[in-house]
């Protein structure tokens, strides 16, 4: 199996080279992420390996995207990063009460990197650089028609499996309420199945409680069954992403 693997990160290199990209810079855990991402296929994985490179180097040409570029964004506090879990991933809640659709969407794309960045590099703590995964928590509590942003919502999950392969180690949704059932079932068809797969609808008292053990209630606000005070992803230091 290590074998078939190590022939395979070979090959991807080699039609990476092939497309005129360079893997210098890229460590094997990173090229492996794409390798899954396309169910071990070289060809593929290569493909979307130099199609993330092309992207990266135009959208976040800094290497970062600073909170100055996605003020109007952080404002409101709508994405918290509360630390790691009990795997030790990191912990990212999004207080969808908190957001509104945005008249900028460019802005709101570069949030949507900034973001994933900063809770993806948080969870970095002396491994090696390149699988590191994410928790995410939608909280839909007290949400009404004004916060819902479909749009939003397929942007991110499109940026998540475009530019962010291997990244989500699982999804979870909270408080659904009746009138968003059919909202989410829109957007589930933008959704790739391996992302699906990885996503979990809390509805009963049962989940809540797996759910609850599951991440840790050291990094779970109060108001979902933890014991800790909500953390704004602007008020986190993390490094900067090293993909």
């Amino acid at each position: 199996m290590e074998k078939d693997r190590e022939v395979k990160l070979t090959q991807m290199k080699e039609y990476i080279q092939g497309q005129g990209s360079s893997v210098e810079k890229y460590g094997d855990p990173t090229l492996e992420r794409f390798l899954v991402a396309r169910s071990m296929d070289p060809k593929k994985a290569a493909k979307m390996f130099v199609t993330w490179q092309k992207w990266r180097a135009s959208f976040v040409p800094l290497g970062i995207i600073p909170d100055s570029e996605v003020l109007d964004e952080l404002k409101p506090k709508k994405i918290l990063l509360q630390g790691l879990s009990k795997t030790g991933r990191p912990v990212t809640i999004l207080l969808a009460r908190k957001h509104y659709p945005s008249k900028d969407q460019h802005q709101f794309k570069k949030y949507i990197v900034h973001a994933l960045d900063k809770v993806i590099a948080s969870g970095i703590r002396g491994k090696e650089i390149g699988n590191e995964k994410m928790i995410v928590i939608i909280d839909l509590q007290q949400i009404n028609y004004k916060n819902v942003d479909a749009h939003g919502l397929i942007s991110g999950f499109q940026f998540l499996q475009a530019y962010y392969p291997e990244r989500l180690e699982r999804l979870y949704i909270l408080n659904m309420p009746r009138f968003f059932v059919k909202v989410w079932k829109m957007i589930s068809y933008f959704i790739e199945k391996p992302t699906l797969d990885k996503i979990v609808i809390v509805t009963n008292d049962e989940q809540r409680q797996r759910f609850i053990v599951e991440v840790g209630k050291e990094v779970l606000p109060e108001d979902i069954g933890g014991e800790a005070k909500l953390v704004a992803l602007q008020e986190v230091e993390a490094p900067p992403l090293e993909c």
